[in-house]
């Protein structure tokens, strides 16, 4: 039997396509010019071959092909991506000072006996206990992926779900499917995401987020079809979980997370008090800086005094969960974290640096909770560190594949390569045309807002030429933009996510590949309304 090549091959494999391909790909750059039109002055992007770039531009706009550069492309991919990097391993290590209290296997079996008991009623038992939770979880995160862009923040709650769904008879697939890609599918179909609709609409001058009824409408769409895809797989593994490509992978979540469904004995420690304590006046001091929270979803916002109410409830809730075992207690600050993640996301714009901190003050609170000692913590830390070391390795790697694009100059020749197609075609044939456009794009470029940035200002004037409403270009990019960012290895969200569910590329691949098709496919359908049919905001 051919032995499928290891991950780290993989990416390096297609860092030298790429290198190759500079070789053959004449480069090219789009440049701002400032232009008068109608008396008003704007900054549009023109292109130029790099040997016919303006005087004024070539010591700014510079590339060669590609060889040696491979290999200090690599330094370079770790350096582009050192704050997801140091986001994984932060988020490793304190996990793993979480996980050796047990409190979230705890919280797993305690749950998984009351979805029990609902199987009781004749209605909830028909429909399937299991089915409900995966239903509920992928559309909450979904939500969040529409609304507020949920990307990189999703891999925190992977190691989270994926205990829970293997504990419920699945497998990783499974629990990353209710995290990751739903998310994902959330972005893709966004409503309100800031990073993409908001930077797109504002680039193509259309009213920003609107046109939102036939984006909640695509929303549902996308949502009903992944999670009957998502559904159908896990019903597959859970008749025979040796069914699952994952099955010998996922031995190590059987044996290492999730301890044979067992209860765990109730401790107490005089710690947890003393950082109920901590935490309760740390807390104290930010309601006093931070009166009032502003949370902004789109257009819309709405402020309150947030964090004083959650200090309050915490104020009342911690003694109670300390009263039966210190488990509780950790779960609290699990589930406090996760509510601060909402509201500093939501209110004051947290990105990876402030979650990361998030994440590593529970992981140390959970440790003196359960009565660890200062260098008890740091070696479990470390541990934690050293167990998610790979994917963090796969982040940096993966982002040597765009440095090698960038350098060899032939990223904005591909773009203007493929928008010179679309000349002479119909209306649908055109708005199908940048949605491949953007879909392709989008494996050399996965940043959302980026994208928008390069290819916007060239798809917006062009679908006037050819009258399509600039709002299906935006629905193009929007759906171009985040459906292949769940397979492809240039996702630095992708490759962490996977790596801290201990998934092989390779593997994820396999099983993908068909559900990304069936995305795209429907994501072509979506868009055949924008052009033929008056929709509101359109």
């Amino acid at each position: 039997m051919k032995k499928v090549p290891h991950t780290f091959v993989i990416v390096f494999f297609i860092i030298v396509i790429a290198a190759v391909m500079t070789w053959f790909v004449k480069p090219g750059f789009y440049v701002k010019e400032n232009v008068l039109e109608n008396g008003v002055e704007k900054t549009e992007l023109q292109f130029y071959y790099q040997d016919q770039l303006p005087e004024q531009y070539q010591d700014q706009y510079h590339s060669e092909p590609q060889t040696w550069q491979i290999f200090s492309a690599l330094f370079k991919g770790f350096e582009k991506q050192s704050s997801i990097i140091v986001f994984i391993l932060i988020i490793g290590g304190a996990f793993w000072i979480m996980n050796k209290s047990h409190a979230i296997d705890m919280g797993i079996f305690s749950f998984l006996k009351f979805t029990k008991r609902l199987e009781n009623y004749r209605f909830i038992k028909y429909l399937g206990v299991d089915n409900i939770i995966i239903v509920l979880v992928m559309l909450l995160f979904s939500l969040f992926g529409a609304v507020f862009g949920m990307s990189e923040e999703c891999i925190a709650f992977i190691i989270i779900v994926i205990p829970l769904a293997i504990s419920m008879g699945y497998d990783s697939i499974v629990g990353v499917c209710m995290v990751y890609v739903a998310a994902h599918v959330g972005f893709a179909g966004a409503i309100l995401n800031p990073f993409t609709i908001g930077i797109a609409q504002g680039i193509a001058e259309v009213p920003l987020f609107s046109g939102i009824g036939y984006r909640i409408f695509c929303w549902v769409i996308i949502n009903i079809v992944t999670i009957a895809f998502v559904l159908f797989y896990a019903k597959k593994v859970k008749r025979n979980p040796k069914s699952s490509m994952m099955y010998d992978e996922d031995a190590y979540w059987r044996t290492h997370v999730v301890d044979g469904q067992q209860e765990y004995e109730k401790i107490k420690t005089k710690q947890s008090w003393y950082v109920y304590g901590m935490l309760l006046v740390a807390m104290a001091i930010f309601s006093f800086y931070y009166p009032k929270t502003t949370l902004t979803v789109g257009n819309a916002s709405f402020t309150a005094p947030f964090i004083p109410i959650l200090t309050a409830i915490f104020a009342i809730v911690g003694p109670l969960s300390l009263r039966k075992t210190v488990h509780n207690f950790i779960l609290l600050i699990l589930l406090y974290t996760i509510i601060y993640l909402i509201v500093g996301v939501m209110g004051y714009g947290w990105y990876v640096m402030e979650i990361a901190t998030l994440f590593l003050v529970m992981g140390i609170a959970s440790g003196m909770a359960i009565g660890k000692t200062a260098n008890e913590i740091a070696k479990l830390f470390i541990e934690g560190m050293g167990d998610i070391l790979s994917a963090a390795v796969v982040v940096g790697l993966a982002g040597g594949i765009v440095i090698v694009l960038q350098e060899g100059g032939i990223i904005d020749t591909i773009l203007y390569g493929l928008s010179k197609s679309m000349t002479d075609l119909g209306k649908i044939a055109s708005v199908e045309i940048m949605y491949a456009i953007q879909t392709i794009v989008n494996v050399v470029i996965p940043s959302g807002s980026a994208k928008a940035a390069i290819t916007m200002p060239i798809m917006a004037p062009f679908s006037d030429l050819i009258g399509v409403c600039r709002q299906a270009t935006v629905m193009a990019f929007q759906f171009g933009d985040g459906f292949t960012n769940m397979i492809t290895p240039t996702s630095g969200v992708l490759i962490a996510a996977l790596g801290v569910a201990k998934i092989p590329y390779q593997k994820w691949f396999k099983w993908a590949w068909k559900f990304i098709l069936l995305m795209i496919i429907l994501g072509g359908l979506l868009l055949i309304p924008t052009v033929t049919m008056s929709l509101e905001g359109f």
